[in-house]
């Protein structure tokens, strides 16, 4: 958002006395003696919108809590034994009564960890947020959270999702905490918190990582993930040195923040500010970037206002709020992984979103950011200067639904008026996209008869309509040593397959979908070719890679019976994929047909097998649904 447009919308903003609110929290006026200046509120802060009130089409939002109906004064205000223990351990941590009395208590779920790179800020960020809680008139309290390392934990970090999301889920109905403000970035950080956050209702705000700044090697930029499989096959195929590969260890990751190619960790946090669950422009800002470090104090202000306007996630993630989340993930060219995740929220918050819905949009909506790897030159470095997600959806705002409610109080349109573009080639127009449908395709057949996925704007033309025979791997360790087999046979018009790769078989359904091209035809020059799993790949991936095919193979779906050499049939135009093998001939291999060992005899493991959906649902545990059985009271106090 640029200073220009942000002095627009300071100046178009109505000003609101708020003495109840200044009654509620002696101390900290907000309001007193305001700038008259605009541009000196630039200066202070860049704010996007005035901060003495919410607007929800040009009509002030009434404030309609009052401080004895704050869910912390559970904890607080009653003249009791129990409370007493409350309020004597807050003043052993050093907070006097007037730190919280009458102040809504703000939880801060921070992800950051010595095991998560992503997240180095936050350790010191949560300090900008609690700075804005504070001049808001609120009571910050820091909660760490697990981290879940994309780069380091093991074996994958979606085996954990689920248990982030019911980390945060609980960390906020067992506190005393009236809102909270959500640190994440890191791939599935992101749609975790909100699942959890969407489960407990409080009001809830997110606050992206942001992206890491672009990587150099030689003069040449890196790009996070994309850019580690080009020159692995560049290694493989000895054009570059063991030195030169070093050298692309250290550059190609030079800062804190998430992956800075259209990688699942921004494509999710793009994602949480379309559905509503971000402050505009916020997920596109560098973690880096100063900007950064006042978007994480205007999180920390705008909290206290959503809690004291109730305005909670069930209010802004409607069905529509997520139609727009599946409309701007096409047209940014996004990570496969957003079918997943977004499935999962949608769920969590009532809302029957399928992968109907993305084929719908698939069809209508087309990718016009020009970011890597669906793009083929820029980052988000560059996409957040050529108008960051703002100026995409104001490109795309035909396709959206205006009218939704977000976090600011105000409507998506309205946070989206007067964005601009700034380089047509980052942020394309939908006359001139970078590929006319969008991002994601979704497939049926006999082979996945629940569906599986495909990123046609990141493979090669070729293979968009194709016939191969299958080369079949039953695990990774034999996939792996096949892989490098000089004698192996295998040609560029195969099918690899991995199969027991899936949210069971995985277990956790790793990121192993971007098989590798075996060295034989590394060496031959080729880069691309027909790879299927019900694994998933990282975002930052490239490829005809065919994934998350349902049901998955571990528990006896088709890709269970496929035999090397059965001719596989694409055609991703007509949107399916076939085993041309008979149906007399699949019966009697379904017959034969053995259950795979069991992952897990006991722990979260066990647990997670038992419970885990399967990939077109969203591979959510199902007792955690909102469909699962009666919502969840508040805690007694006793």
């Amino acid at each position: 958002m640029t200073a220009t447009r942000m002095l627009k919308i300071i100046e178009s903003r109505p000003q609101a006395t708020c003495s109840t609110r200044q009654e509620r929290a002696p101390g900290l006026d907000r309001h007193k003696n305001p700038s008259a200046d605009p541009h000196q509120a630039l200066l202070g802060m860049d704010r996007l919108w005035d901060e003495s009130s919410s607007q929800t089409g040009g009509t002030m939002t009434e404030n309609k809590k009052s401080s004895e109906a704050l869910r912390s004064a559970r904890w607080f205000a009653p003249d009791d034994l129990r409370a007493f223990g409350h309020r004597s351990r807050a003043m052993q941590m050093g907070y006097a009564p007037e730190e919280w009395k009458g102040r809504p208590v703000i939880a801060i779920l921070n992800t950051w960890s010595d095991a998560q790179p992503c997240h180095m800020h936050f350790k010191s960020r949560v300090d900008d947020v609690k700075r804005g809680v504070l001049m808001a008139g609120g009571f910050p309290m820091e909660l760490p959270a697990l981290s879940l390392s994309e780069s380091l934990l093991k074996p994958t970090t979606m085996l954990y999702r689920n248990l982030l999301a019911m980390d945060a889920e609980e960390l906020l109905r067992g506190h005393p905490v009236d809102g909270v403000v959500l640190m994440g970035g890191c791939d599935k950080t992101t749609p975790a918190l909100l699942l959890g956050a969407t489960s407990a209702n409080l009001p809830a705000i997110y606050l992206p990582a942001g992206p890491m700044l672009r990587g150099n090697w030689k003069g040449k930029t890196l790009g996070s993930g994309s850019d580690a499989w080009k020159y692995w096959d560049e290694r493989r195929a000895g054009k570059i040195s063991d030195k030169d590969w070093v050298d692309v260890e250290a550059g190609i990751a030079r800062s804190y923040g998430t992956c800075m190619t259209m990688g699942t960790a921004s494509t999710m946090t793009a994602i949480a500010e379309s559905i509503g669950m971000t402050l505009p422009g916020a997920s596109s800002i560098p973690a880096a970037d100063s900007g950064h470090i006042r978007m994480a104090s205007e999180c920390g202000r705008r909290i206290v206002e959503m809690v004291w306007e109730d305005l909670s996630p069930r209010k802004i993630q409607t069905r529509r709020a997520f139609e727009n989340a599946i409309t701007v993930a096409m047209a940014m060219g996004c990570s496969t992984n957003a079918i997943i995740h977004l499935i999962a929220q949608a769920r969590r918050a009532g809302q029957d979103i399928g992968l109907d819905d993305f084929e719908r949009a698939s069809r209508k909506v087309p990718v016009i950011a020009n970011v890597r790897p669906s793009g083929d030159k820029y980052l988000m470095e560059d996409f957040y200067y050529a108008g960051g997600l703002p100026g995409l959806m104001s490109r795309i705002r035909n396709h959206l639904h205006l009218d939704c409610m977000t976090v600011t109080g105000r409507t998506l349109g309205e946070n989206i008026e007067g964005a601009e573009v700034w380089d047509d080639d980052v942020i394309r127009t939908v006359k001139n996209p970078i590929y006319a449908e969008g991002a994601l395709a979704v497939l049926k057949g006999n082979l996945a008869p629940d569906g599986c996925v495909i990123k046609p704007s990141a493979c090669e033309p070729r293979f968009l309509k194709h016939t191969g025979p299958a080369l079949v791997f039953d695990d990774y360790p034999s996939m792996k040593k096949a892989i490098d087999d000089p004698d192996l046979d295998v040609t560029a018009d195969h099918v690899l397959i991995l199969r027991n790769a899936g949210p069971q078989g995985g277990p956790g359904m790793p990121e192993w979908g971007m098989l590798p091209i075996p060295t034989k035809l590394v060496k031959q020059g080729v880069r691309d070719m027909v790879r299927l799993s019900d694994a998933r790949m990282s975002g930052t991936s490239y490829g005809a890679c065919i994934l998350h095919v349902s049901p998955e193979s571990y528990i006896g779906g088709p890709l269970a019976l496929v035999k090397n050499g059965d001719n596989i049939t694409l055609d991703v135009a007509a949107r399916t994929i076939n085993l041309d093998v008979s149906e007399a001939e699949l019966a009697k291999r379904r017959a034969a047909w053995k259950q795979p060992e069991t992952r897990f005899e006991r722990g979260y493991g066990w647990m997670f097998t038992r419970h885990i959906k399967q990939a077109n649902e969203g591979c959510d545990f199902d007792f955690l649904e909102t469909s699962f059985g009666a919502p969840v009271g508040e805690p007694s106090i006793f």
